[in-house]
């Protein structure tokens, strides 16, 4: 994967974020007053699709117009960050595109925008830099956004790409496709394709229209998104593959075509067909609607995603890493989702186990239950344990429909991992004081709660292997 390259064109932006909580209304006029409390920048346009290219593991470069002001040298600091080629090209006179959001409580208040007409700049520089980054490139995506960055030089950069034999993915914006003529696919949604051919009346309108424009634009295929009726690839008007929407709670449409054409481009990279990829971008539209904001997908979560089938509660993908928690769990809240997390060596799962975990799902939106590794088993309860290995565990857990998430931890405690999430509510079973229980300071300290309940008289792991080892020696 870190040897593809995928080179992304377009309408490059800088997204700043400005958080704060509201208390009160304004006494100048009728609007909230927002105590700015932190401020984000984030790659946006066809920046932010180079961020979700880079962040399915792809090496991306991306190429833009911007001016020589505060806003690029912001943008271009985010570049770095996140691992992004920086191919930018400043203009003399030009305004950096700039979107400012004003959020409270999860809730976007206002948007700034502050953009200038670039489209009558020069746009030379612009293909000597595709030119020359084209030789290493395995796929270019052509980001427009209407904004003037390629509009003028479309055909100049599909006829480059296609010197090359690179194929190129476009994210269209005008109603007039002929200006992508020989583009390799295009990814519009509904209204973007109803505004370039007409009004549909059905599902087979939608294909014959389809059709019709792949042969004059002289492209492979077009992929329409459409919305909770999910995706149409067309090759042609007999060869069509519809894919369902995947079942999700949609909490942020933000960004999720900027997420469809990287999945897109990464698989076609790879050497996949158009259809393996599109299947593959259908999940990653599933996954990134449930985010918060111009969110992206990694490539850990598009992989267990693809993994589970249809109809499929909670299989092996709700086992994660720290890392991928960490990024659930942010994600959860971000959405205001309660979390609760607990802990224990669940050797054997028995009944007292399920009433306890149901116990504690009940509190709240999402229940993490982090599980001893084998080796902290055996410090806790001697050489002859665990039974069951940290693997065969896990797997039982994650097969409950109450747990969302099981996280595995290796030291004697798990206070650093409760610690780094930081839930609502730690929840612990016995006849532990609150105060006693690993990870208390910091998540009362938090504002959370650590609560204590009953553990099921008679059901213990350990009773049960004494009952088991008495019974066999009878």
């Amino acid at each position: 994967m870190n040897k593809l390259n995928i080179l992304i064109v377009g309408d490059v932006m800088l997204d700043r974020y400005w958080h704060g909580n509201t208390s009160r209304i304004s006494p100048e006029a009728p609007v909230p007053v927002v105590h700015v409390r932190k401020t984000e920048y984030k790659p946006g346009g066809a920046a932010n699709v180079a961020l979700n290219v880079t962040a399915l593991g792809v090496r991306s470069a991306v190429v833009g117009l911007v001016g020589k002001d505060e806003s690029a040298e912001r943008l271009r600091k985010s570049l770095a960050e996140s691992d992004i080629k920086d191919c930018l090209i400043e203009q003399d006179d030009a305004v950096t595109i700039t979107k400012s959001r004003v959020i409270s409580k999860h809730q976007q208040l206002i948007r700034l925008d502050e953009e200038d007409d670039i489209g009558s700049f020069d746009h030379a520089p612009l293909l000597a830099v595709v030119e020359e980054q084209l030789q290493s490139a395995s796929v270019m995506i052509l980001s427009d956004y209407n904004k003037g960055a390629i509009g003028p030089v479309l055909q100049p950069l599909i006829q480059l790409a296609k010197k090359r034999q690179v194929p190129v993915l476009v994210d269209p914006k005008t109603d007039d496709f002929s200006v992508y003529s020989g583009a390799t696919l295009l990814t519009p949604n509904m209204s973007e394709f109803e505004a370039a051919a007409g009004k549909c009346s059905d599902e087979n309108d939608m294909i014959e229209k389809a059709a019709k424009l792949i042969e004059q634009c002289d492209l492979q295929a077009m992929l329409i998104t459409r919305s909770e009726k999910g995706m149409s690839l067309v090759r042609d008007k007999n060869t069509v593959m519809h894919l369902p929407a995947q079942v999700r709670d949609v909490f942020d449409v933000t960004g999720a075509g900027d997420t469809v054409i990287a999945v897109l481009a990464t698989m076609l990279a790879q050497g996949n067909d158009l259809e393996a990829a599109a299947r593959a971008a259908n999940v990653a539209a599933g996954i990134v609607v449930g985010k918060l904001g111009a969110a992206s997908v990694s490539y850990q979560e598009l992989s267990r995603a693809m993994q589970v089938k249809p109809g499929d509660v909670h299989t092996e993908s709700s086992v994660v890493s720290e890392t991928e928690l960490l990024s659930s769990v942010g994600d959860a809240k971000a959405r205001g989702e309660r979390i609760i997390m607990t802990n224990g060596c669940f050797d054997i799962l028995h009944a007292g186990h399920v009433r306890y975990l149901q116990q504690a799902r009940n509190m709240g939106d999402k229940l993490i239950v982090a599980v001893n590794d084998d080796d902290s088993v055996k410090r806790f309860k001697g050489d002859s344990r665990p039974v069951n290995t940290l693997a065969n565990r896990m797997q039982l857990l994650a097969a409950l429909e109450m747990v969302d998430w099981v996280v595995a931890f290796s030291e004697d405690t798990p206070e650093r991992l409760i610690c780094s999430v930081l839930p609502d509510k730690l929840v612990k079973g016995g006849d532990y004081q609150p105060k006693e229980i690993a990870g208390y300071d910091c998540v009362t300290a938090s504002g959370g709660e650590v609560i204590v309940l009953d553990y099921h008289e008679g059901l213990s792991t350990s009773n049960m292997i004494q009952a088991i080892i008495e019974k066999s020696a009878t």
